[in-house]
């Protein structure tokens, strides 16, 4: 295991939970922070119950929050998260040490400040790894898989020559900081013309400020201020002490065939999308639940590994690529207009807001359902032009 923040650890917690002998590396150190949305979508939520996670990540400090504001200048929508989970925004720090944690008391070996520098191959397959601890060390080890879970500039899946597709370039540039004092009990997200800022209680009494502005306006927000780009909300706030605000461009968007021999790619190595949606860590999570079947399967013998990991393949495919759309969409920061139109369309009944916070977290096939909710025929050709560039309909109903 290539990796150990989320889709890493979960991954090897699986698999050793499995009966399988683990090793997970990572060339940081944890507890770490690294940069992050924070946000874990319901989904993702639930898989933490199901393992025996959240219990403990909730003692930890890290909120459960059911329900959310979107402030659109056109209209303001108030809503429940539907079903029994909400949405968390646990620290890093707090969240990945829990995950490689579990994943040590599952029977996983972690090393810690490893860094990969080469595949093992044999006969054209993927049979191990040479790397060195930061200290010192060189390592080479021997395995019958790499899973690679090493984020969107994964050294897996380059030295595996993992193709990509459906490409999109990086188009926001993206804040965050820790902001003291509001006492959140709910998220809270402003859509604009040119810009996206949200609020989520995180750890430790803290508000987790995310900002979202194309990327030609990095050094716009750098000069004139991160707290500045949201308004009145945060006039007189104050960021946590000894808290830097952290950003970056770096946001490409682009699926990876996540497969070869001797060798699978989970979470940003297989598939990134921009923060814009929140959908990173959520879709980490569920990659570790679906790899994890699939090398239990085909390593144990009930199929083909092969067969397993090409279904593993077309079902993430298949469950992401709406949720690609919507958030490549959204990273473009499309026609006001279509937001001016569908915002208060939503507005109207309290069902139709608890369902587009389904749409965005996840739980509801984002096309079908923001089709739905386009009454009038000029908002469903706005819906179409602005979150199906493609021009597939088949997700698309009524």
């Amino acid at each position: 295991m290539v990796g150990s923040r989320p889709a890493g650890a979960a991954t090897a917690l699986l698999l050793a939970r499995a009966g399988l002998r683990v090793l997970a590396v990572d060339r940081a150190r944890f507890p770490s922070d690294t940069l992050s949305t924070h946000q874990v979508q319901p989904p993702g939520v639930a898989l933490l119950r199901r393992w025996g996670l959240l219990e403990p990540l909730l003692a930890a400090g890290a909120p459960m929050v059911r329900t959310a504001r979107f402030a659109h200048p056109a209209a303001v929508l108030d809503g429940a998260y539907p079903g029994p989970d909400g949405v968390l925004s646990p620290r890093r720090t707090v969240f990945d040490a829990l995950l490689v944690d579990a994943a040590r008391a599952a029977g996983a070996e972690v090393w810690e400040g490893f860094a990969v520098s080469a595949l093992r191959w044999t006969g054209g397959r993927v049979t191990g790894i040479d790397g060195a601890f930061k200290r010192g060390g060189a390592r080479s080890v021997a395995a019958s898989l790499v899973v690679g879970a090493d984020g969107k500039h994964s050294t897996v899946a380059r030295l595996a020559g993992a193709r990509e597709y459906r490409a999109r370039p990086a188009m926001t540039a993206a804040f965050y900081g820790y902001v003291e004092g509001l006492g959140l009990t709910g998220g809270e997200v402003y859509p604009g013309r040119d810009r996206l800022t949200s609020l989520w209680p995180t750890n430790d009494g803290l508000a987790v400020a995310f900002l979202s502005v194309p990327r030609e306006r990095f050094a716009e927000v750098r000069e004139r201020g991160f707290l500045a780009s949201f308004g009145d909300r945060l006039a007189g706030a104050r960021l946590a002490a000894h808290e830097p605000v952290r950003a970056t461009v770096d946001l490409p968007n682009a699926f990876r065939v996540p497969y070869g021999p001797g060798w699978a790619l989970a979470g940003d190595a297989g598939l990134v999308m921009d923060p814009i949606t929140g959908q990173g860590i959520g879709n980490a999570l569920r990659d570790a639940d679906a790899l994890a079947a699939a090398l239990v399967a085909g390593l144990g013998g009930a199929a083909p590994p092969a067969r397993t990991l090409a279904a593993y393949h077309r079902g993430r495919d298949r469950r992401r690529r709406a949720m690609y759309r919507l958030t490549t969409a959204a990273a473009g920061f499309g026609p006001e207009r279509f937001g001016s139109r569908l915002y208060p369309a939503i507005a109207r009944d309290p069902a139709d807001v608890s369902r587009f916070l389904a749409v965005l977290a996840g739980l509801t096939p984002p096309l079908s359902a923001l089709w739905g909710f386009a009454k009038s025929r000029a908002l469903r050709a706005a819906t179409f032009r602005t979150y199906d560039p493609t021009g597939d309909k088949s997700e698309m109903s009524g």
